[in-house]
């Protein structure tokens, strides 16, 4: 018989079917084997008789948990199964009988990271991964369907696109280098070619940090559009979020079941428009709200952001932040009250305590005001002489933004650790497996 997959044999409902998986739970007596098959798209009880398998008995009885088999049976419903459908076994072929399985209910987090490769296959981990898939999906269609161009820079850098405090540094045959914080100084070189661009890649971030939202090796979905605006990208990164909401719910009903996550709470944000505030607002609702006084020109930490996102149950947008807070190519308002000390960027704040998931901005055009603010930073001005040639040949008003996968995943599957949105997750004190 042609195999078919659990999924495929439970919509089938009733009939031969032949499946293949592995163990996931497994009990019995002389009589009677049950076990719970489990392949990548569901689980199912299958029951295995002892009459019908005398010879193959001994064999049948030293099934584990993970062992790997071949079932051709008839599937039928049954209301005391996991999935409420069972298989009544008529032949098995036993592929690999597995050693005791390593993993079980009272490990803690330590111990299971030390096992990661092998908790992938827990019912929770394969949910995540598979909404995973999903949401890098929907970012592609979403820019693609805009006639976006996907581009990727190089990971290897002998600059900084951040911060200094935060790089990697790795030997480059000899000569000091680092792993690239984002795409984003070789991202603008190629707007003058291709106008509107988009990667999904990995960035590395050096923060000594071991909070449930930090991790040093992380996605990011990054865009950069020539003749853009300010208020251009803030529209896009909304759309780009309710567009993943949307193929989220209408795909992985059953998977942000299996996580114990509630859809209606990410259905507001389909429906409303996200709040948009100044960094000079957001500190006033944060001291009429929350009764947080934060001083002018201090970043939002992560107890501010999260207190924030208190007030809403849909991300919300925040702009003009601090110019001393923020990245060199950030452009500078030609006018406003607080002029030269605010710049056109804006972070997306996820609500229920997820944090910052998208940071952009207007890029300055200003040449000279870009040499200025790397100068201040400490920064040699020889090693962007390339930056330097996309405001000198043709320069454009342009923008962009970057988004966290992992803390978009992390959000929208409601976990408690942004380390679940990744298969391998390094932080400070994980590099293996």
């Amino acid at each position: 018989m042609k195999f078919i997959s659990i999924k495929e044999a439970i919509k089938k409902g009733k009939g031969n079917v032949a499946v293949r998986g592995w163990v996931y739970r497994e009990r019995g007596s002389n009589k009677f084997k049950f076990l719970v098959l489990r392949d990548s798209t569901e689980i199912i009880q299958v029951v295995l008789k002892s009459e019908k398998f005398e010879k193959d008995w001994e064999g049948i009885d030293k099934i584990t948990v993970e062992s790997s088999v071949e079932i051709v049976g008839d599937i039928k419903p049954d209301k005391r199964a996991p999935t409420g459908y069972e298989i009544d076994a008529d032949k098995i072929n036993i592929i690999h009988v597995a050693e005791d399985f390593p993993i079980n209910k009272d490990l803690n987090e330590e111990l299971l990271g030390d096992r990661r490769h092998l908790w992938l296959r827990s019912r929770k981990m394969t949910s995540i991964l598979k909404i995973r898939s999903t949401v890098l999906e929907a970012i592609r269609s979403h820019w693609r369907d805009k006639g976006f161009y996907e581009y990727h820079s190089p990971e290897i850098l002998n600059l900084a696109g951040e911060g200094g405090s935060t790089l990697f540094n790795v030997d480059y045959f000899g000569k000091p280098a680092y792993l690239s914080q984002t795409w984003q100084l070789h991202a603008e070189p190629a707007i003058f070619a291709l106008e509107k661009i988009f990667t999904i890649q990995p960035a590395f971030r050096a923060e000594k940090s071991k909070t449930s939202r930090h991790l040093a090796e992380l996605w990011m979905a990054e865009m950069e559009e020539a003749w853009s605006n300010f208020e251009n990208l803030q529209d896009d990164a909304e759309e780009l979020i309710k567009d993943i909401i949307k193929k989220v719910l209408l795909e992985n009903s059953e998977e942000l079941k299996i996580l114990e996550r509630d859809g209606k709470k990410l259905e507001s944000s389909l429906k409303k428009k996200f709040p948009r505030m100044t960094y000079t607002e957001a500190l006033k609702l944060l001291k009429e709200k929350k009764k947080i006084t934060v001083s002018w020109g201090k970043d939002l930490r992560t107890v501010e952001e999260d207190k924030l996102s208190e007030l809403f149950d849909t991300p919300i947008i925040v702009t003009e932040y601090p110019k001393e807070v923020k990245a060199f190519y950030m452009k500078e308002p030609v006018t406003h009250p607080k002029d030269g000390k605010v710049v056109l960027g804006f972070d997306m704040i996820a609500p229920e305590g997820y944090g910052e998931i998208v940071g952009g901005s207007q890029r300055e055009e200003d040449l000279e005001k870009i040499k200025n603010n790397l100068l201040k930073d400490g920064e040699d001005l020889g090693k962007y002489e390339f930056y330097f040639d996309t405001r000198r040949y043709g320069s454009v008003p342009h923008g962009g933004y970057g988004m966290g996968v992992e803390r978009v995943i992390s959000w929208i599957c409601g976990l408690e650790t942004i380390k679940d949105a990744i298969a391998f997750p390094r932080t400070m004190t994980r590099l293996s497996p």
